[in-house]
Formats: C-alpha cells, structure tokens, sequence
C-alpha cells in the first residue's frame, strides 16, 4: 500500500469530497465476517474459500472504481490522478476492509507489463489482474540456490515458436490458485550469474507445469513448490528480449520493494499496527495491572509510535527534493527492510505482554483475540525474507545509498 498520502486536512475541497466518497462506499459494502479465518496476506491464502472470499471483494473494489484507479482506462483503470488512489488505499487501511488477494499482479507484475510491455500484453492481462479474474505468482527463487537469484538453473530453450522449460522454483505464493506466472529462466546454457536471463510471461495452465503446496510452521498453505518438465510455452510469452532477463527482474524488484510507484492500489495484507498492540496493553495484564501502566512498556509503545510515525512521514519526505538531495535513494531503497523488520519487532513485543498466553494458539479459546498475535508474529517472518532477506536489504542500502565497498 502506497504511504504517500496526504492528510485529511490537507484536502482540497474536491480530494475532501473523493475521500468522504470513499469512506461511506467502504462502510455500506464492508463484507460481513465470512465465518471462517482470513489469511494476513496474500502468502497464507491456502483455501479456495479463501481465495474465493478475497477475489469477490477484489472485484467489488474494482468495480467501484478504487482500485487501479490511476491506470489507464484503456486497460481497466480509471485514469485519474494518483492522489485519489492515495486517499482510497489510506481509508481501506484505516477501515480495515480486507486485502485485495491479486498482490503479485497489483503490485509487480501489474506495473511492469504497463511500464515496458507491449500493447498487445497490456491488452491481454491488465483487466485481469484488476478484477482478479486472473491470480499471478512469482517464479524467482529455486531449492538450490536461496536468495542467489543470478544462480538460477530452470532452462528455457527456444524450439521453433515455442520455449521449453525444465526446472522448479519455490516459495510460490499462490502457486496453486495462480493463472500466469512471471517467471526467470535460462535460455543460454553456457552463461553464468546474470548473462543469459530471461523473462517470460507463463500461463500455469500448461502442460508439464506442477504445484506442489507447502505446509509452514503456522499450519496454513499458500507457498507452492513449482516443477517444470518439458512444458511448452509460446514464444510471445517473452518479455523484452532474450537476455535481458536481470534487467527485468530488478525492475520488478523495485515494485516489489516500492522502490517505485506505479501499483494499482488496494491493500497487500491486513495490517496489525502499533495502535492495534497498544490497544492489547491497555486490556492484557502485567504483575495485577494493565500491562500500559507499566512504564517500560509504555516507554516501548513510545518507541514504536515514533518509529511508526516516522516511516510515514519519510514517504513525505522524499517528495521534497531539498531533504533528500544529499542521499535521493535512502529513502526508496530502505523501505523494505524498515517496514517489514518494524512488523516483525511489534509482533514480537506484542506477544511479550501476553505472558504464558503468547503459547495459545488460533483455535484456543483462552487465546488473546483468537490467536491472532502468535500467527501474526510467525507470518512476520514471510516480509523480512520474500522480496530479498533483511541481510540483502542491508547491504543494498550500504552499498547503493552508503558507498560501502562490497568487501
């Protein structure tokens, strides 16, 4: 979800009606609880109830115009500026409405096809990914090789109008559910490290493509291990030109990262935030007392506020060139790895309040708002390594903003 958003009070008059506009929409159709668990984000959708709950509403929003409502008409957005964009992903977080399932296509695949496909790719898939009639998984990481993205090993060689994929992949997000893939192969077996990449645009449809779930330490699904064995894809499923595969790939990392703007809007996942956590210490209790009482606790939330409050105001801040000239990139560049070890700490002190009953799990009866602090601590984990591992992170931001040398 894109922080670059005014306050309410800094408003037009016409962004203060768009907001009051988005505001009563959200509350009349706010989906009433489904009756079963919501997964956090897109990574632990692991049930077709799930997936279906989460698409419907992905639509809805669509439909009403707040999501991809900066993206051209032309190909399913609306066309408006990305402010109003802005003040409808600010007010979905604030309302907590569920997220929009399609993260991959909404959030990467999306902005990248707009950014440097072709009309007809334009044309083919950014409806879909829009109205989440067509669900995107990532084809980057393999069993072998960890986050050494450049050490991939799944072929691609080109036979006649075809390519020929042979490999797998892991950690598929929404593997199962997944219509298209964006996908890194080899396509010139004699290269090494970055030479010889490409990319490819993959309908998971295809014969010889095969998911696998995987099961993770929270009980839930939503990874997949992918097989490729002789699948044959068209030839125009290759995005720019083989090669350029590298390129492409740290393109679509800046999305990812939200090093760079352009994603459709909507929310990524249902946000646990530092008010949520203050709001379980004034109900949870330390030695016979609201565990905010205890002044080291509250001296933590204060910390957390601050931190919290300053990210936010840093995205701000990097729209004013005088602030940031000296280091242009800090700020895009370190958004990652800020944001998601900020989660995964908050998580962790979250579940320090509860005492023994951080141990209770989804299901327990006794547990702290249904288990929920426990699961969110462990799905915390998922931010800090999908996208590049807080270790890569760190030293992104030490040799690209810093200057460090990589030795």
């Amino acid at each position: 979800m894109s922080t670059d958003t005014p306050a309410p009070e800094a408003d037009t008059p016409e962004l203060a009606a768009f907001r009051r506009e988005v505001v009563a929409w959200l509350e009349a159709h706010r989906p009433a609880d489904p009756g079963f668990l919501l997964p956090e984000s897109f990574m632990e959708v692991g049930s077709d109830e799930q997936l279906a709950f989460l698409r419907a509403w992905q639509k809805q929003v669509w439909q009403a115009g707040y999501l991809g409502r900066a993206w051209p008409e032309a190909y399913g957005g609306r066309g408006r500026p990305q402010v109003e964009q802005d003040i409808a992903n600010a007010e979905m977080a604030r309302l907590k409405v569920p997220f929009c399932t399609n993260t991959i296509g909404l959030f990467w695949a999306g902005p990248l096809i707009l950014a440097i496909g072709t009309e007809a790719q334009k044309q083919r898939y950014i409806r879909g990914i829009l109205s989440a009639d067509d669900i995107w998984c990532q084809g980057f990481s393999e069993p072998d090789n960890g986050s050494d993205l450049a050490a991939c090993t799944t072929r691609a060689h080109r036979d006649g109008d075809h390519y020929v994929i042979n490999g797998a992949k892991i950690w598929t997000s929404l593997g199962n559910h997944a219509r298209y893939m964006i996908l890194l192969a080899r396509t010139d077996p004699q290269s090494k490290r970055y030479a010889g990449l490409s990319y490819f645009l993959v309908p998971m449809d295809t014969p010889g493509i095969e998911t696998v779930p995987i099961k993770k330490l929270t009980g839930e699904y939503g990874f997949t291990q992918t097989f490729f064995t002789d699948a044959r894809i068209p030839a125009s499923c290759l995005m720019g030109r083989e090669g350029e595969g590298w390129k492409i790939a740290m393109m679509t990392l800046t999305f990812e990262r939200g090093a760079s703007g352009g994603q459709a809007g909507g929310l990524s996942r249902m946000a646990v935030t530092v008010d949520d956590v203050i709001a379980l210490a004034q109900r949870v209790k330390r030695d016979g007392r609201p565990a905010i009482e205890d002044p080291w606790v509250r001296d933590q939330l204060a910390r957390f506020v601050i931190e919290s409050r300053g990210d936010r105001l840093s995205t701000e801040r990097q729209r004013i060139p005088a602030l940031v000239s000296e280091r242009p990139d800090a700020i895009p560049l370190s958004n990652k790895l800020r944001l998601s070890e900020h989660h995964r700490r908050l998580m962790q002190f979250a579940l320090s309040l509860q005492g023994s009953h951080a141990a209770r799990w989804v299901g327990d009866a006794a547990a702290p708002d249904g288990g929920l602090w426990p699961r969110s601590y462990f799905n915390a984990f998922a931010a800090t390594i999908g996208g590049g591992p807080s270790q890569i992170q760190s030293n992104i931001v030490a040799e690209r903003v810093l200057g460090l040398p990589k030795d």
